[in-house]
């Protein structure tokens, strides 16, 4: 139940209407450290911190399902150090979510756990079975996450449905491809915020962000603070989607 009244959303100038489903692509925790001469991991470790704000957040005000670009499929090219200090703190995240998140928060692993250690593989699966039917808000992580991947996955199994005899080639539908995805079930996204001042996607849901909004801010991901995402949301509700329409 968000902690938000009616009162005290149109205090801050929040919409009434949320969208459905938030995407944040986390990035610029290297930058901000660089910043302040110190090391890439403890950008890392700020950013991290203030994920966990930044979802309580967004639990307050109500939103129904966000998501977060955490770890790439291409993260894995950077230096061992970095890698191990996102691992260190992915596995803390893991053993800590359950003080963290308040019950009817359902939580869903966006990506291949076949890359994991197997202990944190198996934790990862148990925390979305135990928590597969809360309701109140999804939150979704990305972690060994690529978009094309994905799809290149959900096309798989699919493929192996039609070797099998379960279906035929045509009867594919876009429906039938998206229930193959990691985000079955979970709307498509409503708008993609990504800090940093970097203008792209970088291969996050792209089937899924077919029609979202984007709103892009050089605000470093550390330094993203809740008046930030109020003036997304913000921004969000001033556009008018058409959808191809008129």
């Amino acid at each position: 139940m968000a902690i938000f009244s009616k009162k005290e959303k149109e205090a801050v100038g929040l919409p009434e209407k949320l969208p459905q489903h938030v995407g944040f692509i986390m990035d610029g925790n290297g930058r901000w450290a660089k910043k302040r001469g110190l090391p890439r991991s403890f950008g890392h470790r700020e950013g991290a911190k203030n994920f966990k704000k930044i979802v309580r957040y967004c639990k307050d005000i109500g939103l129904q399902n966000i998501s977060f670009y955490a770890f790439s499929t291409e993260n894995w090219q950077r230096p061992s150090d970095e890698i191990n200090t996102i691992m260190e703190l992915f596995r803390d995240y893991i053993v800590d979510v359950r003080n963290f998140l308040s019950e009817n928060t359902r939580m869903i692993f966006l990506g291949d756990k076949s890359a994991f250690d197997e202990d944190l593989r198996e934790k990862m699966i148990r925390l979305e079975e135990d928590t597969a039917h809360y309701d109140e808000m999804t939150l979704m992580m990305a972690v060994n996450y690529g978009g094309r991947d994905e799809i290149a996955h959900a096309a798989r199994i699919l493929a192996q449905k039609a070797v099998n005899g379960e279906i035929k080639p045509e009867d594919i539908t876009e429906q039938s491809v998206a229930d193959e995805l990691y985000t079955k079930g979970i709307p498509d996204v409503d708008l993609v915020i990504r800090p940093s001042g970097e203008l792209r996607l970088s291969n996050y849901l792209i089937w899924q962000c077919a029609y979202a909004e984007y709103y892009f801010t050089d605000v470093l991901w550390p330094d993203f603070t809740s008046n930030e995402l109020d003036k997304a949301l913000i921004d969000f509700d001033s556009r008018h989607r058409r959808f191809g329409g008129v």
